[in-house]
């Protein structure tokens, strides 16, 4: 992965200075300094201090005994494949009178739920609307707090070589504590709606898991929808005042270039101090309204429970020693932001070979937002769920050589990036749980964290009188084969006639726009050879492949007309808004003469394995739209363009597999063929597209060279 910059400050100045890549301690022996302030009495607010600081971090709760910690301005970066390692990469530090309880500074930062790719055989994830780095750690060799008693400190790794710079910030910390504190800037977030497929694709995917489970397939899974809005402003003021008013036990916001997290979380993941180990999975939720004893009481919910107990408990025995592994708590009841929650403890002594590192492979991502068993429940989850997963049921907090370790597992949590908002809510899927009910579930979690924050959620996108159970059928089956691998790369594949590429311009600008998406590159001098190659070719088709290694190019024949018929399967989420150069899936359900068509949980169609879909209406063509879960097609837009010079009124709008099957025609575009028919089961015969097609053919076939 391509390690993001870091900063040490020399000198009162910040620099530019390497990622930490090695396992010894990215500073030297250090010795404990720790500096009484005089700060606020609401600490929460004092992380308004933070807004323009270098990669600011605020955790409030029951972090390190309790209160509110402050950092910024970290002096290394964990980069590589393994960030756990990073974790274990801890100072010697010599501690003297210290006066209390000291963290003093640490690894601060997030590990991405898709890090589980990394420790299991997990199938490629979803698509992802906006995606993340996999992890974010900094180290801090200082960092401010408010302790449970509401004392103030500045405590820091202090090393003679950071002498000067960590003077200069205890001066700063103690003026800004003195002074006023600053003001709140205005943010604008919300309303927060359900993500494609909606609650009617949340329904469809809770009812398969179900019966999963009654296949004996998994016995517990955890499946999470998304909501979705837009934020103008600092999500370090939506953190402020949501966990100013809702006090979460392990709330944290961390911030780095252009996206932000703010979590809410009620749930510890995971303390470590000395070789004691803690974790306090949740499982089970009712309202606030609800008689929290009947919550204790029931059935499903102490089922749900026990079962993550169990997996806790196996994940822990996998590095503690043997006989320590215990349960303390087990069903008590503890609220949260408009909720009851069931919770329980599991706890041991790690053996003495166990480094940190081998601690989260043994037990990440956390078991109460996964399943059981949770290979099984990881792959059910990529397979069911529309959204990849971000920071959103991974975990945050810190890893200190003086406090030890702690994290969070990330619920309840805001992920912000480019304008864009979106907040994860689910729940456990046991064998007596209803659709509606887990919808229901979901949604009240999201509404509870949202209030907090004074974010509306929309209600569900289902019309009136209609039951959400009514919809959860999918439309096809579901595609079980693994998703297309984005660590594959890109592909382009682009029609060349007469020795030039046809629309290449517009085939560049959006192999570029996905480049910029997920962080490649087109090498430079791309597209003079993909001129030369054009050249070279004179008629058929050109294929730009791009990977890590670089760009390389293919060609091949066009295709032979006929038609196509569309075979429907259902695939959450899609293929998602770019071209992957893994086409396994495609192709394993291509067969000669048919092609996959994709539809989703919601019964909405998206698009062919290898075009576009199109509906036709009378005299009007329709097209869903681009909503993320389908490729921005070229020659879709080409057609639709044409559409009005062929006579058809052009319509963007979702259409479900049963309206096209009832549509008077179904056509197919793409890059090599342009409009040509299709002919879905149980729909209209394929020579009613055929003039249809004619028409538009006509008018794309000036498309732009």
């Amino acid at each position: 992965m391509t390690c993001p910059e870091t900063a040490t400050v020399e000198n009162g100045r910040m620099e530019l200075d390497d990622c930490f890549r090695a396992t010894p301690s990215p500073i030297g022996a250090a010795r404990l300094v720790r500096e009484p302030l005089e700060g606020p009495a609401d600490a929460v607010l004092a992380a308004r201090w933070l807004r323009g600081e270098h990669r600011p971090v605020a955790l409030s709760g029951a972090w390190a005994g309790g209160g509110v910690l402050l950092a910024s301005h970290p002096v290394a970066l964990a980069c590589g494949e393994d960030p756990f390692v990073a974790l274990d990469a801890q100072p010697p530090v010599r501690v003297l009178d210290a006066g209390g309880e000291a963290i003093g500074g640490g690894w601060l930062g997030w590990l991405g739920f898709g890090l589980a790719r990394a420790l299991e055989p997990v199938p490629p994830p979803p698509p992802r609307p906006q995606p993340l780095p996999a992890f974010d750690l900094a180290f801090h060799d200082h960092v401010v707090r408010c302790d449970a008693d509401g004392r103030w400190w500045f405590e820091a790794l202090w090393t003679e070589p950071r002498a000067a710079a960590l003077d200069e910030r205890l001066q700063t910390w103690r003026t800004r504590l003195a002074g006023p504190l600053p003001p709140a800037h205005r943010f604008d977030a919300g309303p927060l709606r359900v993500s494609a497929p909606g609650a009617a694709g949340h329904a469809a995917a809770i009812a398969e898991t179900v019966e999963r489970i009654a296949a004996g397939e998994v016995f517990q899974a955890n499946i999470c929808l998304r909501l979705e809005g837009q934020i103008e402003g600092d999500l370090l003021d939506l953190w402020v005042r949501a966990a100013g008013a809702s006090n979460p036990a392990y709330a944290a916001y961390v911030a780095s270039g252009d996206h932000a997290v703010a979590s809410l979380s009620p749930e510890l993941f995971l303390r470590g101090s000395g070789r004691i180990v803690l974790t306090e999975p949740i499982k089970g939720t009712a309202p606030l309204s609800a008689d929290p004893a009947t919550l204790r009481q029931s059935a499903k919910d102490r089922a749900e429970n026990v079962m993550i107990v169990d997996l806790m408990r196996n994940d822990l025995g996998r590095v503690c020693e043997y006989g320590t592994v215990a349960v303390g708590e087990l069903y008590e009841v503890r609220q949260a932001a408009g909720v009851w929650h069931l919770v329980s403890s599991v706890s041991g002594t790690l053996r003495a070979d166990v480094p940190t590192a081998e601690l989260l492979r043994a037990t990440f991502p956390p078991g109460s937002v996964t399943g059981a068993p949770k290979v099984r429940a990881l792959r059910v989850i990529s397979e069911l769920e529309a959204t990849g997963r971000e920071v959103y049921c991974g975990a945050i907090g810190l890893c200190s050589p003086l406090s030890g370790l702690e994290l969070n597992v990330a619920i309840r949590t805001f992920e912000s990036r480019a304008g864009r908002l979106w907040l994860g809510a689910g729940g456990a899927v046991g064998s007596d749980s209803s659709p509606s009910g887990e919808v229901q579930e979901a949604l009240l979690k999201a509404r509870g964290v949202a209030a907090t924050a004074g974010v509306a959620v929309d209600a569900l996108a289902v019309a009136p009188g209609v039951a959400v159970d009514a919809l959860a059928a999918p439309v096809a089956p579901i595609v079980v084969d693994a998703r297309p691998d984005p660590a594959r790369g890109l592909i382009e594949t682009v029609l060349v006639t007469d020795g030039r590429c046809v629309a290449g311009v517009a085939h560049l600008a959006r192999l570029r726009e996905s480049c910029a998406a997920l962080g490649l590159t087109l090498p430079a001098g791309s597209e003079e050879s993909i001129d030369r190659a054009a050249a070279r070719l004179g008629s058929g088709r050109l294929r730009v492949l791009l990977d890590g290694a670089g760009a390389h190019l293919s060609t091949g024949q066009l295709p032979a007309p006929g038609t196509v018929t569309l075979r429907p399967v259902v695939l959450p989420g899609g293929l998602g808004a770019h071209k992957w150069a893994d086409r396994a899936l495609i192709d394993g359900l291509t067969v000669p003469g048919s092609t996959p068509l994709f539809c989703d949980l919601d019964g909405q169609v998206l698009e062919a394995g290898h075009a576009a879909v199109l509906i036709v209406e009378g005299e009007t063509l329709i097209a869903p739209p681009l909503d993320g879960r389908l490729l921005p097609s070229l020659s879709r837009e080409r057609t639709l363009r044409a559409a009005p010079t062929a006579g058809l009124r052009v319509v963007i709008e979702p259409f479900t597999l049963e309206r096209a099957r009832a549509a008077d025609a179904v056509l197919l575009t793409s890059a090599l063929r342009g409009p040509h028919p299709g002919e879905l089961l149980g729909g209209p015969p394929a020579t009613a597209a055929e003039p249809v097609c004619g028409r538009l053919a006509l008018g794309t076939r000036s498309g732009a060279l």
